[in-house]
């Protein structure tokens, strides 16, 4: 096999490898991504948590 050749097979062959692992690493993220869901607002309490003035 010529040199060239060979050059070619080594770059098709890490190409191969770069694409696999790209497709592997997008379809593991899009499966084990979690739903988006809107924020929710906290519950309001009826009266604020009193704290010391001392407090900081």
């Amino acid at each position: 096999m010529s040199l060239m050749a060979i050059i070619l097979m080594l770059i098709g062959g890490w190409l191969a490898v770069a694409a696999a692992m790209l497709w592997g690493v997008l379809r593991i993220t899009r499966r084990h991504h979690p739903a988006y869901r809107a924020p929710q607002a906290p519950a309001k309490h009826e009266k604020p948590a009193r704290r010391h003035a001392s407090a900081h």
